[in-house]
């Protein structure tokens, strides 16, 4: 990625890259060959060498270093709001910050009233908040224009050319490891609770005896059971696959701001391009809120039906 220009190709491949850290062939951890830039020329191939390797040899043990970051980054963001709102909390002369979490809070209160039907539980309404707040706040960074994180990683320098770090993908939604990760941990809940409240042999009556009774059990494990993962797979895939589509669009508009000094051509074509970025960030917004919604509410009902008990 040492071009000095890039066609629409590679532009759009290099910010559908992640920054990836994994383990070698030789069992020693660098990073991927291309993603970092360590000095420049021939003595920037001799230690890059050193300091990287191929991502085939990594496998599994590959790390998507931005998404990692920005994951835990935005997540401590929620945590730190939240504590110092709660720090500073006052009945009678409430923040703004303060009323905005409290609407949440009780935003998501009602909806697991209304959703999750047994009491007792302590931990789904703190989880459903979490899910809701990290997941909205994952979600905004398809906003950001999509190299100005990369821009600022680098030094305020472009990682197009010449920074230090080629790939950094500011969205951790868009890495389907992300959203797959989290609906994995909503399925162990599901698993445990399901078990937990209803015993193994419920929970593999349920998938085996109904809706027809033990006597149609290969029919019933061909309906109940893959509609049972399914559910869950869907959960992380949704979430991917609509923020991974905004994301492309904001790509495919960043390409018109290509020649924006270059002609007046190039001007006209790049202050549409602003126009078109501004009215689809408009309209995304509600894609964002929606899919932070979707995924908390989904939560809630999945866990809900792993408490109810067939008789």
């Amino acid at each position: 990625m040492a071009e000095t220009e890039l066609n629409s190709d590679k532009f759009i491949k290099h910010h559908l890259q992640n920054l990836t850290f994994g383990k070698c062939s030789d069992g020693k951890w660098r990073f991927a060959d291309g993603h970092i830039n360590i000095g420049s020329g021939q003595e920037l191939r001799a230690e890059n060498k050193a300091y990287t390797c191929n991502p085939k040899e990594m496998g599994f043990n590959a790390v998507h270093v931005d998404t990692m970051v920005m994951s835990f980054l935005l997540g401590g963001i929620f945590c730190l709001c939240f504590w110092l709102v709660a720090r500073k909390a006052s009945v009678h002369k409430p923040s703004r910050m303060q009323n905005a979490v409290e609407y949440a809070f009780d935003f998501v209160r009602g909806v697991v009233k209304d959703n999750f039907e047994p009491k007792g539980n302590k931990l789904v309404g703190p989880m459903a908040l979490t899910i809701v707040c990290w997941v909205f706040l994952m979600n905004l960074m398809d906003l950001l224009p999509v190299d100005l994180v990369p821009w600022i990683a680098n030094g305020f320098q472009s990682s197009l050319t010449y920074g230090p770090i080629h790939y950094f993908k500011v969205l951790p939604i868009a890495d389907i490891n992300a959203p797959v990760g989290m609906a994995i941990g909503v399925a162990i809940l599901i698993h445990y609770y399901s078990i937990k409240n209803k015993g193994l042999g419920g929970f593999l009556a349920e998938l085996t005896f109904q809706p027809l009774g033990k006597w149609a059990m290969p029919f019933n494990m061909l309906i109940e059971i893959p509609g049972f993962y399914a559910k869950q797979i869907a959960l992380g895939l949704r979430l991917y696959g609509n923020l991974f589509a905004g994301e492309m669009i904001f790509i495919l508009i960043a390409l018109l701001f290509g020649g924006l000094f270059e002609s007046l051509y190039g001007a006209v074509l790049g202050l549409f391009g602003i126009l078109l970025h501004l009215a689809w960030a408009i309209f995304h917004v509600l894609i964002i809120a929606l899919q932070a919604y979707v995924f908390m509410i989904l939560t809630v009902v999945f866990l809900n039906q792993a408490h109810e008990t067939h008789h």
